[in-house]
This record gives C-alpha cells, sequence and structure tokens, in this order.
C-alpha cells in the first residue's frame, strides 16, 4: 500500500501544516495539527531541556504552517517556562498565530499542584497574559480535575465568562470534562473546544463526546493521542497489532499513524502533538496529510 503523505524534505512540495485541513475555533481559523508545549520545558528524564533548541522548534512549527499552539502557565520546570518559551521564539506574534492556554489547575514556585478556586481564575488568566507578554488570550480553556469526581463546573466558568465579557479572554473552552460539564457551559456562555484525553482505545463515552462536538460545532482537541497509555510517560511502549500492521503499510511510524486516525475521526478534529525534538516535529506536522482507507479506520477503532 502505498502512503498519501507528502514528502518531508526541504523541497517546494514538502507537507505542512495547511495539509491537514482548517477549522475556524470561534472567530480563529487554525490548521488541524497544531503544537503541545507540554514536553518543551524538561526531557523525558526530567533534565531540563536545550532552550535554543526548543525555541528553534516552535520557530520550526510555524515555518510549516502550524498556527495553534497549546500551552498553560503551570508547564514550567526549575529553569524553564513554557508560555516564556513561546513568547521568546515567536513574539511579537504573527496575527495568525492563535495560541490556546488552560486555566483551573496551579502549581507554586516549588511545584507544588494546587486547584484554583472561581475567585483565583483571573489571577491565572493574568499570569498567561504576563508570561506570553498578550492584552487578550485567543482561547483559554478551564480544566477541571478528574472527571468522575467532579460536580458542577459552572461557578468556575461563570467567572472565566466574566474574564471574557472583561475583553481578557476572546474565547473558552474545556477539558478533562463530560457530557454534563460542556451543557453546563454551553448553558452560561460559547463553548469553542473540548479538549480531552483521546487517541484510539478510548472508551466508548469518549468516542461518543467526539461526534456529539462535532454535531454542535465544537472542535474536539484530543491530548495524548500519540501517547496511548503511556500519557504523561509518553508513548506507550507496546502497540496494538492493527496500530503496526498499518503503520509498516503506510511506511510511516505509529505516532504518525495514531495521529491520522485521530484526525480522520472528523473535521472538528484538532491534533496537538507537543515535542522538543525537530525531527519528531517534522513527523507530527507530516501525519496530518495521511488519509486513512475506511476500513483501516474502523480496524483502529476496534483496537
Amino acid at each position: 500500500m502505498t502512503s498519501h503523505m507528502g514528502t518531508t524534505d526541504g523541497t517546494a512540495g514538502r507537507t505542512t501544516a495547511a495539509d491537514s485541513g482548517t477549522w475556524v475555533l470561534g472567530d480563529l481559523p487554525v490548521r488541524r495539527i497544531g503544537f503541545g508545549a507540554m514536553r518543551l520545558t524538561h526531557l523525558a528524564a526530567g533534565s531540563p531541556s536545550d532552550r535554543d533548541r526548543v525555541t528553534g522548534v516552535l520557530r520550526r512549527a510555524v515555518e510549516l504552517g502550524v498556527n495553534h499552539i497549546d500551552t498553560a502557565a503551570f508547564y514550567f520546570s526549575e529553569t524553564r517556562s513554557a508560555n516564556e518559551l513561546i513568547n521568546r521564539a515567536l513574539a511579537p506574534y504573527a496575527d495568525e498565530l492563535v495560541i490556546t492556554t488552560k486555566v483551573g489547575p496551579g502549581r507554586d514556585p516549588s511545584g507544588e499542584w494546587w486547584w484554583a478556586t472561581p475567585e483565583q481564575l483571573r489571577g491565572q488568566v493574568e499570569e498567561n497574559l504576563r508570561q506570553l507578554g498578550r492584552d487578550q488570550l485567543d482561547v483559554v480553556n478551564l480544566r477541571v480535575p478528574r472527571q468522575e469526581t467532579t460536580g458542577s463546573i459552572a461557578e468556575h466558568f461563570g467567572a472565566l465568562a466574566e474574564l471574557r465579557t472583561a475583553g481578557l479572554i476572546r474565547h473558552l473552552g474545556v477539558s478533562n470534562v463530560r457530557p454534563d460539564h460542556l451543557a453546563q457551559a454551553r448553558a452560561i456562555a460559547p463553548v469553542v473546544c473540548v479538549q480531552n484525553a483521546y487517541g484510539i482505545g478510548s472508551p466508548a463515552a469518549e468516542h461518543a463526546l467526539l461526534d456529539a462536538c462535532g454535531e454542535q460545532g465544537i472542535a474536539y482537541v484530543p491530548f495524548f493521542a500519540i501517547a496511548g497509555a503511556g500519557k504523561e510517560a509518553g508513548a506507550a511502549a507496546e502497540d496494538d497489532s492493527a496500530v503496526r500492521e498499518i503503520a509498516l503499510a503506510h511506511g510511516v511510524s505509529p505516532a504518525q499513524l495514531r495521529l491520522a486516525w485521530t484526525l480522520s475521526r472528523g473535521a472538528h478534529v484538532l491534533a496537538i502533538p507537543g515535542t522538543g525534538n525537530p525531527d519528531h516535529l517534522v513527523e507530527n506536522v507530516a501525519a496530518g496529510s495521511l488519509r486513512l482507507a475506511p476500513e483501516e479506520v474502523a480496524r483502529l477503532g476496534a483496537a
């Protein structure tokens, strides 16, 4: 089987994020292959990232057509801050660049985690504004604690809606949510995206939420789409046999196949793979041009 991916060399015909298609996030057009900033601050072993290397990765992402970057003020290590790396690499920002951030979780200077009250969300929004060097945040997601234990999110989302009205935020989204959370948020203010853990092997309820978002015109933005069972630790050590076989047939890596399958789930699905490795960045962007046959999509969905 021949892969439908474009080339990834330096020629004029190289694959760019534009090959993944476009979705309008509120009123902001974004390429469906974006970039997640979580892995910019440290290596897998926990040691600090190379500052020049990761700022180079950010600039290269933009060169490759990426115009949707996902970040958070709580993405930091002892010596690196993802927001400040983005500011250093990309400011002054291009008009078409969309930076999405999230609030809810917080970390004190020692790295200890805490969860914001509704009254504390404004401080988190202002922290993102300062670090990114912006006067308005394009999209802010309310990240909630564990789905199964979280009650109503209305008070927290209402606080963000007030900040949107005040002009600090352009659009709102929700993250790590159940369908009832999405309904609570939509009753308060427009929701442009849902950001949940999703990929091959996700439970039926999450497939259903993805489909429901498409029906409502809401972007669905999966995290851990590459990692699978590995989640924060990175890609799973063992890929399902279907993943390995179909990846081999297309001449791509399992990680690229996972991204392509995720994007195949709907035009409203946006991917935000993160990496501090320039080679992996090129591979991730190239995955946006891979088109899978319907039977391949179905087989992977059953994996």
